[in-house]
């Protein structure tokens, strides 16, 4: 027997449950898995590259839709358990690479660089998150890559809508020669308690549960944030800001406009109370009319991400100049991705169970005709930008998602502890 083989059998088993079971199983040379958050999407990949990557000098790749995403996603727990198993030969942090020590190579690569992905070989391949990858990118680079070893591979995501060409490829799937499709809701992946499940049926508006926690191909056209009602969440404030009391500002940096929503939040229930549009102006002037508008109160700012960065123009950056004038911070590294943001204010906006977390005063006229009016882009996923009704709606965004999140549920104990694997 292949030393390799006998290592791997006698001392390592990775578990599966019973639908990763069935993927893996499958003998088709294309796999089209759609499924919920949490479901173990990232478990079964790391099988499936181990799997491939028994066979001597075999070359698996692994594609995430961005660096940051592969690093994110699965590399760390890569790494882990390879080095666990004694598998690794040699890891390679700066190309992340992992030589095995059967000559097979482990390498992730980003779609957003697809020239580092041409002209190479491949035994197998896993295009994670493929929704949020091109087509060009599996037609034009990857397939091509797989034919002079007639590799396999995996395309492994959640859902994002019909327009999305995963839909036809899962569709396709169905009858190809070849070819298998999968579906799976985040209940059935077995990751997530019931009653997590539940809750976030409660939270999230009817639409995004339905693609993000049952993996179905919602239909996307239209107004973007299409839970907002005109008699629901339109709303006059109860009354006027106190001294001392605490504003929250939703705010995005532009040079025109420069926006910010100010906020009344009270547990997760989030009033829009006034608002405040710049042409021409900076974040300098910004947080002066901050400042003299509101003389008595403490403000927190929700502010974009990317304002940590100093300017081309300047020694200083947008949040430097937001905390020089006195304002606390709320914001992370990184936004929030997209899709999330808009989850979270349409979830507050009008949950599934019909509960409304997010007003606004009529008197925010900017922001109403914004939320109102912004569109996606003709059978995508993408928001129209083109018609400049998108500031006040990503700043609201940032802070709507601060106070009520929309992001992955939380793992049982059990799933949070080490599991041994190898070859299956």
């Amino acid at each position: 027997m292949n030393t390799w083989i006998a290592l791997v059998q006698r001392q390592f088993v990775m578990p599966l449950s019973l639908v990763q079971e069935e993927v893996s199983k499958d003998d088709a040379r294309f796999k089209v898995v759609v499924a919920g958050r949490r479901w173990g999407k990232s478990y079964l990949s790391m099988h499936l590259m181990a799997k491939a990557a028994r066979h001597s000098g075999a070359k698996v790749f692994y594609v995430a839709p961005t660096y940051k995403m592969c690093k994110q996603i699965i590399w760390d727990d890569l790494k882990a358990k390879f080095i666990a198993c004694r598998w690794a030969k040699k890891i390679n942090e700066s190309d992340l690479t992992i030589t095995l020590i059967n000559g097979s190579k482990i390498y992730l690569r980003s779609a957003d660089n697809p020239d580092n992905l041409r002209g190479v070989s491949m035994s197998y391949l896993i295009m994670d998150e493929c929704a949020m990858i091109s087509q060009k990118m599996w037609t034009e680079v990857c397939r091509p890559a797989l034919s002079d070893q007639q590799g396999g591979g995996l395309f492994i995501t959640t859902p994002q809508g019909k327009s999305s060409w995963v839909y036809d490829l899962w569709q396709g799937a169905h009858t190809q020669e070849n070819w298998s499709a999968f579906q799976y809701s985040t209940l059935e992946g077995g990751n997530v308690p019931e009653e997590e499940i539940e809750s976030a049926r409660n939270e999230l508006d009817e639409r995004s549960f339905k693609q993000e926690y049952e993996a179905s191909f919602e239909t996307y056209a239209g107004s973007i944030y299409y839970n907002f009602d005109t008699k629901v969440n339109i709303k006059h404030a109860d009354k006027e800001f106190e001294r001392n009391e605490i504003l929250h500002v939703a705010m995005d940096f532009n040079v025109s406009p420069l926006v910010a929503a100010i906020c009344r939040v009270q547990g997760n229930q989030i009033s829009v109370v006034d608002e405040i549009q710049m042409h021409g102006s900076n974040t300098f002037e910004m947080a002066q009319e901050l400042n003299t508008r509101y003389p008595n109160n403490r403000i927190w700012v929700y502010p974009d991400a990317s304002g940590q960065a100093r300017k081309t123009s300047s020694n200083t950056s947008d949040h430097h100049i937001l905390r020089n004038s006195g304002f606390v911070l709320k914001v992370k590294n990184i936004n929030p991705p997209v899709k999330d943001r808009i989850a979270a204010v349409n979830a507050s906006l009008k949950a599934t169970d019909g509960t409304v977390k997010l007003t606004i005063d009529p008197k925010c006229k900017n922001l109403i005709k914004c939320i109102s009016g912004q569109t996606y882009k003709v059978d995508t996923q993408i928001p129209d930008k083109s018609s400049n009704l998108d500031h006040f709606n990503d700043a609201l965004g940032y802070l709507v998602h601060w106070i009520n999140p929309i992001g992955r549920p939380q793992l049982t104990e059990e799933q949070r502890r080490p599991q041994i694997w190898g070859h299956h």
